[in-house]
């Protein structure tokens, strides 16, 4: 497998959880979110270099945290303003030559191993690669000059052309740091989009509807549900293999 680092970009401040503690440090099944997302990296790449990218003022908070728990070694760093400016804090503060970089959002702790190697096979084939799911939703498209009006204008969207964007995104080393190369501008609303934006086009590959974004309260109470389902789900698995097992251990 080709030679990846990891750059997790955790800068929330937790205001759209509706209390003080970012959503990143929140504990998710009894670890926190930051130290599942970091475990799953380690696991999915052994060896990779791992950049967490934090607030500055976050930086003491998650050192004394991350204490209380076995979390996988990473290294971490002061983010800037933007996520941008936080991708590129991480880009400089690489101190390995990978092939690709991944980045990955702090708060997608529930994507599993073989999605995120999927996304690194993608990316050393076509160069960038990111996960995406279809949306099951419909959605209607509000015409521009009526967005504030009481009833606006809209009209219906065909939703089989639209995809849902994830992270990991992965892309070749160089043609990342080439992308981020340039100043920030509003219309980058992620790596993929920075990318296409230096000329490169981005390979689309199948992504996990559990692999979700923790923002609000909600998504908390179903990642918790999918976290004990898949829990129960290993539990069955380990009982049935113990119980093949022991005919062959009788004889």
């Amino acid at each position: 497998m080709e030679r990846t680092a990891v750059i997790i970009v955790a800068g929330g401040s937790g205001r759209r959880m509706g209390e003080g503690l970012p959503k990143q440090f929140r504990l998710l099944g009894g670890e926190p979110v930051l130290a599942r997302t970091i475990g799953t990296f380690a696991a999915a790449l052994p060896g990779a270099e791992i950049v967490v990218v934090l607030p500055e003022r976050h930086i003491p908070f998650w050192e004394n945290l991350k204490a209380r728990f076995d979390v996988a070694p990473h290294r971490i760093v002061a983010g800037g303003a933007e996520r941008f400016d936080s991708v590129r804090c991480g880009l400089q503060a690489l101190q390995s030559d990978p092939d690709l970089i991944a980045v990955q959002d702090g708060v997608r702790p529930l994507g599993t191993v073989e999605m995120i190697r999927r996304v690194v096979e993608a990316a050393a084939r076509y160069g960038a690669a990111i996960p995406v799911v279809e949306p099951v939703d419909s959605f209607r498209e509000v015409e521009a000059g009526s967005e504030q009006a009481a009833d606006p204008r809209s009209h219906p969207v065909d939703r089989s052309r639209l995809r849902i964007v994830q992270t990991p995104q992965i892309f070749r080393s160089w043609l990342l740091r080439e992308a981020y190369g340039v100043e920030y501008r509003s219309s980058f609303t992620d790596d993929a989009s920075v990318v296409e934006a230096a000329g490169y086009p981005v390979s689309l590959v199948p992504g996990e509807r559990s692999n979700l974004k923790l923002t609000t309260p909600e998504d908390f109470a179903i990642a918790e549900a999918i976290l004990t389902a898949r829990q129960e789900a290993a539990a069955e698995a380990a009982e049935t293999a113990a119980d093949d097992r022991a005919p062959e251990q009788a004889e």
